[in-house]
């Protein structure tokens, strides 16, 4: 988004009268976040798995730069939305030990990497699938009760933005890599399954008091680095297969989303797109401020994520704020900036 953009958006913010959030009040009483390794904080840490961004050089521009489990040098666009949201800081990694008390009061983050819309994807890597975070989520909600009352927790659980961020690694690790399934299902197909199970979701999360909702579509997928080296054969180019799929996706995810909202009553639920802006910056890097948009700052930057990014890594670039990828899969934290201002204008409604 351009600065006159965001420079508007915020106007229409004070237009609205949500200026709290300048004297410190948040403009919603929480933030409470599903879905995968895009808004992962550190769930991951306390599990049995390889899917782990919890030691160096991951973090290194983060606050005190420290490995948090984020897979990132720094900050998530779920970070600065938070941020943008006025939280002094994001909500607790629900895993992790900083997710009790009145901690919980300010939201609470269920991501898990490696895990997707569909179940058997974060199985495979022992991650937490979203029908887990989902029962961790009604354990969080009972945890509030007990803070602040049944009624004051309804509220707070009402008037809460919801965010989930799925459905890439369905696609990166599990169908595309997997003879299981795309043997058995075209990409369509997939999606089909993939679009039931956010549905199904979604249905559940409304049952459970969330009134707004703001779910990303998928990203350029055959943008990534790891996904040019994997399934590029030798072209420098993004993957059309795999932006296809994506884009077949996210058109689904669109009018299934508009069906939902209107079956069910008082449901705000807000598709954000990430698709064109990641590409903006894949494609057009220099407008925006970037160098390189091929290559990922982690090592070699071509495939490596989790424990393939690591403090011996050689190579790794000194200013990841010239790249749009810090790893093979995942952006810098400053492309995370320039997605969440985006994100900021698109979600408006959902702090109406």
């Amino acid at each position: 988004m351009g600065i006159s953009c965001f420079f508007l958006a915020c106007l229409f913010l004070v237009s609205l009268g949500l200026i709290n959030v300048i004297n410190g009040q948040p403009l919603v009483p929480a933030f409470i976040l599903f879905g995968d390794s895009i808004v992962d904080q550190g769930n991951n840490n306390n599990l049995e798995t390889l899917v782990k961004a919890n030691f160096p050089p991951y973090g290194r521009d983060y606050p005190k730069h420290i490995p948090t489990g984020r897979f990132c040098n720094g900050k998530l666009a779920s970070d600065f939305t938070a941020e943008n949201l006025g939280f002094n800081s994001s909500p607790p990694a629900y895993l992790s030990h900083t997710a009790k008390g009145k901690h919980l009061l300010t939201g609470a983050n269920f991501a898990s990497a490696s895990s997707g819309y569909y179940d058997l994807t974060a199985k495979l890597f022992n991650t937490i699938p979203l029908s887990t975070q989902l029962e961790y989520y009604k354990e969080y909600q009972k945890k509030v009760v007990k803070l602040v009352g049944k009624v004051n927790a309804t509220s707070l659980i009402n008037g809460s933005v919801h965010f989930v961020s799925a459905g890439s690694s369905d696609f990166l690790q599990n169908y595309f890599v997997n003879p299981l399934l795309f043997e058995a299902y075209t990409p369509d197909q997939f999606s089909d399954i993939l679009i039931k199970s956010y549905a199904k979701f979604v249905q559940e999360l409304y049952e459970l008091g969330a009134r707004k909702i703001g779910v990303t579509t998928l990203p350029p997928i055959g943008c990534v680095p790891a996904a040019i080296t994997i399934f590029g054969e030798g072209s420098n180019k993004c993957v059309k297969k795999l932006n296809k799929a994506a884009i077949s996706f996210n058109r689904k995810l669109n009018a299934t989303s508009i069906k939902l909202q209107q079956k069910l009553s008082g449901l705000n639920l807000v598709v954000l797109d990430i698709y064109q802006p990641l590409l903006d910056l894949v494609t057009h890097p220099t407008d925006h401020g970037f160098f390189e948009a091929r290559k990922a700052c982690c090592g070699t930057g071509l495939v490596e994520t989790s424990f393939l990014c690591n403090a011996e890594s050689p190579g790794t670039c000194k200013n990841a704020t010239e790249y749009v990828f810090w790893d093979g899969f995942h952006p810098t934290q400053a492309a995370n900036q320039v997605l969440s201002d985006d994100l900021l204008a698109a979600g408006l409604s959902l702090i109406g």
